[in-house]
């Protein structure tokens, strides 16, 4: 179906402020994904944080103009769905080679993060970075882990000098 002006100049509206927020972008070719496999996808996008939008080409140049995204412009060729990760960078990577895995027709063509292109290999890549839960239990982690080594320490000292079972012995007598 082809766009009048005024539905094109929206269309890159919306792409435009989507990039400006995205962390991330993967571009895939999509020719012969079947309508219930994109279904899922996009119920899958929107469940993840996703914004998945299949525009013509000049349509994705002009939005991502301006933004860190532009990198991408002279690589948009051919049938392209893009994939925006608007709350963690890895989950369009995840998605996309989710379903690329059941689909051989969804291919990975490009990606793009913080301002730099990346050929499609990095999908792989992007696909392992850890989610914000994931982060943050692994930050959790070492910020605790100093505080456990010194616990460990101080209680292996009281062990070697006899006052861990000390301490202990009071404790019962008075009761």
């Amino acid at each position: 179906m082809a766009l009048n002006l005024s539905q094109k100049q929206e269309v890159v509206a919306e792409l435009a402020e989507v990039a400006a927020k995205a962390h991330s972008l993967v571009a895939a070719e999509y020719a012969g994904t079947t309508v219930e496999q994109m279904t899922a996808m996009r119920k899958k996008a929107r469940e993840s944080g996703v914004f998945l939008k299949v525009v013509k080409n000049t349509l994705a140049s002009r939005a991502v103009g301006g933004t860190e995204f532009e990198v991408v412009k002279d690589a948009l060729t051919g049938p392209l769905l893009y994939a925006f990760s608007m709350e963690e960078p890895g989950a369009a990577g995840r998605l996309i080679k989710e379903f690329a895995k059941s689909n051989e027709k969804l291919k990975p063509r490009l990606v793009s993060v913080e301002g730099k292109l990346f050929p499609a290999a990095h999908v792989e890549v992007l696909a392992s970075l850890p989610t914000r839960e994931e982060a943050l239990a692994m930050l959790a982690r070492v910020l605790a882990e100093p505080a456990a080594m010194f616990a460990r320490a101080v209680k292996a000292v009281a062990d070697k000098q006899g006052g861990g079972e000390a301490e202990a012995v009071p404790a019962e007598a008075e009761a």
